[in-house]
């Protein structure tokens, strides 16, 4: 009896440890799938480790140069400009009489010919300053004089380097023949001890995935009209498949005289601030500090916004939150309370 007690207990204890060894579960390959999707997300979701901090694009190299800002000049005779279809930001603000003038920023790409280059005015130069930028002009106002000398902003401008940094070119006359390399940039930048790594301030921009899903009243097309001149009326025209605007001024599309690349906008930023002419020359002062209206337009929407100064940086305002641009290249135009974004700005016009 003994004998079979022990077979009995060995037996059992044989069995039991095989039916342990069952019990532990297998690796579930469908959780292994699972992790494996959440991981790749991630990755996606952090594919670049750099962005732009003026157009929210990523980048797999480090993006901490400094920006450029350069006066184009816009007289008809001016047009197509060099460069402007590599600029980041572009300020197109009324200088005197009913004429308009480009600020426009390089930091994401850079351009290999830009111009013409045109004058200073002092809201330029402080449009400038708050985006840390390297500012280049060919001339100047008196206002614009005293601040360029007293050293407020880094600064190359085609009094002093006339023929030598800045050259004029044989198909236009004077004023609207003056050009810089972006090559010459940098060799001015060095021969004056400017530092080219103070990185300009990050404006806030959303998802792609969110810039998808902007709401907003329509805004197939948007005319921005300064005063009676047509010459200067522009137009921006959306189009849905590549979520982006085109450039319209003096009934001719805003492309680049070398290349004939169109200007591709993917926000569009109206403010209203107060112009009041200051001499006899027409020449003006803008009220960038009060704040004030604004549209924000995007991926074929508009949206009423208002505007504040941070720091510097004209940014648009909701709620007391600063609103997201969409990923890409900006245009902001800046148009005088007096007649008022209401008379000047106007939507899917035919």
């Amino acid at each position: 009896m003994k004998k079979w007690a022990v077979i009995v207990a060995a037996v059992f204890l044989l069995l039991s440890g095989c039916s342990k060894k069952e019990s532990v579960k297998k690796p579930d390959e469908n959780a292994k799938k699972d992790v494996g999707k959440v991981e790749q997300k991630a990755a996606e979701k952090n594919e670049f480790p750099y962005y732009f901090p003026l157009t929210g694009k990523g980048s797999q190299t480090e993006t901490d140069s400094r920006a450029v800002a350069v006066m184009i000049n816009n007289h008809p005779a001016a047009r197509p400009q060099s460069g402007l279809n590599k600029a980041d930001i572009v300020y197109e603000i009324l200088a005197e009489g009913n004429i308009t003038r480009f600020l426009a920023v390089f930091q994401s790409e850079k351009p290999k010919n830009i111009g013409p280059v045109r004058s200073a005015r002092d809201y330029y130069i402080d449009l400038a300053k708050g985006l840390n930028a390297l500012y280049i002009a060919h001339g100047y106002s008196p206002e614009a004089k005293k601040m360029l000398n007293s050293g407020y902003i880094d600064n190359l401008n085609g009094i002093v380097y006339d023929g030598t940094l800045f050259h004029r070119a044989s198909f236009r006359v004077a004023p609207h023949n003056s050009y810089i390399t972006y090559d010459n940039v940098l060799k001015g930048a060095k021969m004056n001890h400017y530092s080219m790594d103070k990185t300009p301030p990050a404006f806030k921009f959303l998802s792609e995935e969110k810039a998808k899903k902007v709401t907003g009243n329509d805004a197939k097309s948007v005319k921005i009209s300064y005063y009676t001149s047509g010459d200067f009326d522009c137009v921006y025209e959306y189009d849905s498949t590549t979520g982006k605007y085109k450039r319209f001024q003096g009934g001719e599309q805003t492309v680049d005289l070398e290349t004939k690349d169109p200007i591709l906008l993917d926000n569009i930023f109206i403010v209203e601030a107060k112009h009041e002419v200051i001499d006899k020359k027409g020449r003006r002062t803008i009220d960038f500090q009060s704040g004030g209206k604004g549209y924000l337009v995007q991926m074929g929407k508009v949206n009423e916004v208002e505007w504040k100064n941070e720091n510097g940086r004209i940014v648009p305002m909701k709620n007391g939150e600063e609103v997201p641009f969409v990923q890409g290249k900006t245009w902001v135009n800046v148009v005088p309370t007096d007649p008022g974004m209401q008379k000047s700005v106007s939507f899917n016009v035919k």
